[in-house]
């Protein structure tokens, strides 16, 4: 989980003086809605298919001083976001902004990319935890969800492959909803 941080304030156009870019840790936050966020939310996703990103989330955090702007982006393509990208992408996005004047108060835009969540999703994270504990959502083949936890063994083209107590469960892929990581129990 990486995350890139610049300071803006009001400034004139190409006076770059308000930048104060740092790398920070990622710490609790609760977004509150703001009737901007559609706006910026259509502005950042422009600009990051632009740049050869997905916008995975945004939100804009009025109860801190100054006011902070946080988005997630991925590749396209799947890869890695580095520090770099973060960095290169916060200049374009805002550039942007100042340019779109939706924010006239001084404000932190954090750019990030998301890590991984607790949600296995791509055969890279079906890699990286094998032998870790999860829980499969399922459906049965009468319709009903169904939960199976266990390690996780692996993910083959047809199967999601659980070891529970020994026994090696076999679900369907198709049949799977989720695949989440879940804390070890005693």
């Amino acid at each position: 989980h990486l995350r890139w941080e610049s300071a803006r304030r009001a400034a004139p156009k190409g006076d770059r003086s308000h930048l104060n870019a740092r790398r920070v840790s990622a710490r609790f936050q609760f977004p509150l809605p703001h009737p901007l966020l559609p706006d910026l939310e259509q502005l950042a996703a422009q600009q990051a298919a632009g740049q050869g990103f997905d916008l995975c989330g945004i939100q804009l955090l009025t109860h801190m001083s100054p006011m902070t702007l946080e988005i997630q982006i991925r590749h396209q393509s799947g890869t890695d976001v580095s520090l770099d990208d973060c960095a290169g992408f916060s200049r374009v996005l805002g550039d942007a902004l100042e340019a779109s004047t939706l924010l006239t108060e001084a404000y932190v835009l954090e750019i990030s990319s998301p890590g991984i969540g607790d949600q296995l999703q791509s055969d890279r994270d079906f890699q990286t935890f094998r032998s870790y504990p999860v829980e499969v959502l399922y459906r049965d083949n009468e319709g009903r969800e169904l939960r199976q936890q266990g390690s996780l063994l692996e993910r083959d083209n047809d199967h999601v492959h659980v070891n529970v107590r020994g026994r090696i469960k076999r679900i369907s892929r198709p049949s799977v909803i989720s695949v989440q990581l879940i804390s070890p129990t005693s």
